[in-house]
């Protein structure tokens, strides 16, 4: 495809900052760039026909890491790099909110849940014993102590007699907040064109060029933010792509359940919306299989899922599936993002690790100001 004069004039010429991914990171990174060069021109640049990836097939989670993911995280980074890591998110959320406002974005806080299921006695109490620790450690992050004991109040099924709540945890609406990002955007004069994917990027010394399948244009700085995706683009980072599944049921009268709730170590996670269930995760039950790029759903995640649906979440109750996705993130061997220059005229911002809703907005930030290095 040539581009018309036309064409290449009101979107491709003269083009200061392009932005690749218009995900959570992408589209925060856009509108820093904007309010702080609002002479520049600013272009984003999704692949799919709505953000790919995770940012909007994703839980709504307002999470920071739940007692046990935390006590993992340990096992490979230091508590100092626990602790920054876990500011990121408190930061993110609060920078989204900020952004946004509660109401644009459906945000509610009703506190986050781990459960333990009734035969990890070991986990349960490795967590009872060091909540006093965790709390001391985290308590400069959010001004007080997060971990507390909660009774099982919502009658989960197989679970021992306590969760461990995060007090601070709250849930959002997914599509609203994707949606209040591309409205401010648009707002701001950036435009979002969709269903152009980016083959290669060409660094020039101080520019650089993209090549499309379709056509290919100059630009200042590059601001690759495909998280997932990014292996493509970046062949020189470490970025695993990881495979979510979900599901949500059809409405259920009287449901009472409130808040988000993880077990497992994390690797499950369900909530309220709209009168309904969601639940996802099982990515730990076939880990290699999972390491892609597809969307989709496979028979044993999908069984697995259905089966605690009825026997731990929704005991005793008749309930049908609405609708299954995917979602896919990016995870490394660290669970710190990837925010760098990779060039003089190329920048990313990506492996999120499955927290792009608390990280998204601080790395979209974060990576603008990449811009003024």
């Amino acid at each position: 495809m040539q581009l018309s004069y036309w064409e290449y004039k009101t979107w491709f010429s003269q083009v200061d900052f392009t932005i690749i991914g218009s995900g959570i990171v992408g589209l925060n990174c856009a509108i820093h760039l904007k309010q702080k060069h609002p002479n520049s021109s600013v272009l984003v640049l999704e692949r799919g026909s709505l953000p790919q990836g995770a940012s909007t097939k994703n839980a709504g989670f307002a999470c920071f890491g739940s007692i046990s993911e935390i006590l993992s995280d340990l096992k490979s980074h230091s508590e100092e790099e626990v602790v920054q890591l876990v500011q990121k998110r408190w930061e993110g959320i609060q920078n989204l909110r900020s952004l946004l406002g509660d109401e644009a974005i459906g945000f509610e806080q009703h506190g986050g849940h781990e459960l333990f299921v009734e035969h990890n006695t070991e986990l349960y109490e490795k967590c009872l014993d060091e909540m006093e620790r965790l709390n001391k450690m985290l308590q400069p992050v959010f001004g007080q102590n997060p971990f507390v004991t909660h009774p099982n109040s919502f009658g989960f099924g197989k679970i021992k007699e306590n969760y461990i709540t995060h007090e601070l945890e709250g849930q959002l609406d997914t599509g609203m907040m994707m949606q209040g990002l591309i409205q401010k955007c648009l707002s701001l004069g950036i435009p979002i064109l969709n269903g152009v994917e980016v083959d290669t990027v060409h660094e020039n010394g101080k520019s650089a060029t993209i090549i499309t399948k379709d056509f290919e244009f100059s630009t200042k700085k590059v601001f690759v933010a495909t998280n997932g995706f990014a292996s493509k683009l970046l062949p020189a980072e470490t970025i695993q792509p990881a495979r979510a599944q979900v599901l949500v049921t059809e409405p259920i009268k009287n449901l009472k359940i409130k808040g988000t709730f993880h077990f497992d170590e994390g690797y499950y996670y369900f909530r309220n919306i709209d009168d309904r269930i969601l639940f996802g995760g099982g990515r730990n039950l076939d880990f290699k299989t999972e390491e892609t790029t597809e969307f989709g759903q496979t028979p044993i995640i999908q069984d697995q899922l259905e089966e605690l649906l009825k026997e731990m979440i929704l005991p005793h109750q008749q309930v049908k599936i609405d609708r299954r996705w995917s979602g896919i993130m990016g995870v490394g061997g660290q669970k710190t993002p990837i925010v760098k220059r990779i060039s003089n005229s190329i920048c990313c911002g990506v492996r999120l690790g499955g927290m792009g809703v608390a990280l998204g907005s601080l790395v979209g930030k974060e990576l603008a100001e990449l811009a003024d290095e």
